[in-house]
């Protein structure tokens, strides 16, 4: 018999001792990592907003944070375009580091009455297509924007018109999601959210869901239960504080999973039971993090969403 190390008697020992053989605890401890990993893990650019980063060097901090994607804001493309930079050329970067661009924020008028401003914000949303397609990005976000206050807005023709947006993404190769916002009085709800794309009758229909949204407007978490893992390509991954309470309580006051009082390990749980096979994207607007070390933002807030995760499976 070889002789070993004190250490790895002790370890075997321990691990005997716990009625385990060290081929169980490693898988042991195999499982628990794979439970970390059952999502993919993005960061939305948002979250470091404040370090007034151009599109590369976002790129490189989320690569070397470890995240698998990214999802920047259409005015950081076009400030990377503005500087001279080619979007082809940080979508190859974004591929060299391991990234997926998964999505691009922007804010265009495609829900509005107003004809005129409408037909503005669809030649807007066909500018962004075209920008997120070279970057390789497959979805962009389209929440309320312009129509927030807009008690009245019919919710049956917001469908129609997110059928012509996803019309127009067909052609871009670009998949527009419905996104609500919780502060939105027209669409602040998972639920109208989910009117808004089965009304539209478009295969490609989806939403665009978010933790503090939901949280902002009054959903019920649950509720993701009765939405197909099909149509949630990604969800906006965050917490909040209780206080300030639901009605006063902005976007700066998310801050990382975990170091609130959001309801994740029951979201986990249920994404894991509906099958949803999408992305985490953390998304905050916190002003203490913008302050902080971009790399050690991006790291601990990755950290945080995997340790979530991690104990919401255990």
């Amino acid at each position: 018999m070889l002789p070993c190390n004190r250490r790895q008697w002790f370890q075997n020992a321990a691990g005997l001792a716990a009625g385990l053989t060290l081929d169980e605890a490693t898988s042991v401890r195999a499982d628990k990592a794979k439970d970390a990993d059952a999502f993919e893990y993005c960061l939305n650019t948002s979250t470091l907003q404040g370090q007034k980063l151009d599109l590369i060097e976002l790129i490189e901090v989320t690569a070397k944070a470890g995240y698998q994607a990214i999802e920047p804001w259409s005015r950081e493309l076009d400030q990377y375009v503005k500087d001279g930079g080619d979007l082809k050329d940080a979508a190859a970067r974004a591929k060299d580091r391991g990234l997926r661009v998964l999505d691009v924020i922007a804010f265009f008028e495609w829900a509005v009455d107003d004809e005129g401003r409408r037909k503005k914000g669809m030649e807007e949303a066909k500018r962004v297509m075209e920008r997120a397609r070279q970057l390789g990005a497959k979805h962009i976000a389209a929440p309320p924007a312009g129509a927030t206050d807009q008690a009245d807005l019919n919710l049956f023709k917001v469908a129609e018109r997110y059928r012509t947006l996803l019309e127009l993404g067909e052609k871009m190769d670009v998949v527009p999601q419905v996104e609500f916002w919780g502060f939105s009085r027209p669409l602040s709800r998972l639920s109208e959210a989910a009117l808004v794309a089965v009304e539209s009758g478009h295969e490609k229909a989806c939403i665009l869901a978010d933790v503090y949204h939901m949280y902002k407007g009054g959903s019920s978490f649950d509720g993701l239960r009765v939405v197909n893992a099909n149509a949630l390509h990604m969800i906006h991954f965050n917490d909040y504080p209780a206080d300030p309470p639901r009605n006063a309580i902005n976007d700066a006051a998310r801050v990382y999973p975990g170091d609130g009082v959001a309801p994740l390990k029951q979201v986990v749980r249920i994404l894991r039971d509906i099958g949803f096979k999408g992305v985490l994207s953390l998304e905050l607007f916190n002003r203490d993090y913008w302050k902080q070390d971009a790399k050690e933002v991006a790291k601990t807030g990755l950290e945080k969403m995997k340790k979530v995760v991690r104990e919401s499976l255990e």
